[in-house]
């Protein structure tokens, strides 16, 4: 029953990640947290876990009309070099602090798509 749980949570998460491209990982952490009682820090590099094949499934789908692989490439290069360094930074954050920059990313990124 545990897995089928999971497995349906997955959904909306999937939808969140396809629909706007991104989101996906915020949804994730927060089902991880509040519904499959998972701990912050864990949720959050599960949420990581969870969102590669959620991105190469919307990929799959936006490959030929939407996405501009050589932005992809470079982006990507970057955003390697930046998630290592991220990942070492959560291991080492206190659970107080991790929360509030949380909350302050997602504080602002809602303000700047309101706006």
């Amino acid at each position: 029953m545990k897995n089928i749980k999971n497995i349906l949570w997955g959904i909306p998460i999937g939808f969140v990640n396809g629909f706007f491209g991104s989101g996906g990982g915020v949804v994730a952490v927060y089902v991880l947290r509040k519904f499959l009682k998972v701990e912050d820090k864990k949720a959050h590099a599960t949420a990581l876990s969870i969102i590669l094949p959620l991105s190469c499934a919307s990929l799959f789908v936006y490959r030929k009309s939407e996405a501009d692989f050589k932005i992809v490439l470079l982006c990507a290069i970057g955003g390697a070099a930046g998630s290592v360094i991220g990942a070492k930074f959560l291991k080492k954050i206190p659970k107080k602090w991790l929360k509030i920059a949380f909350g302050a990313v997602m504080v602002l990124s809602g303000m700047r798509m309101i706006l």
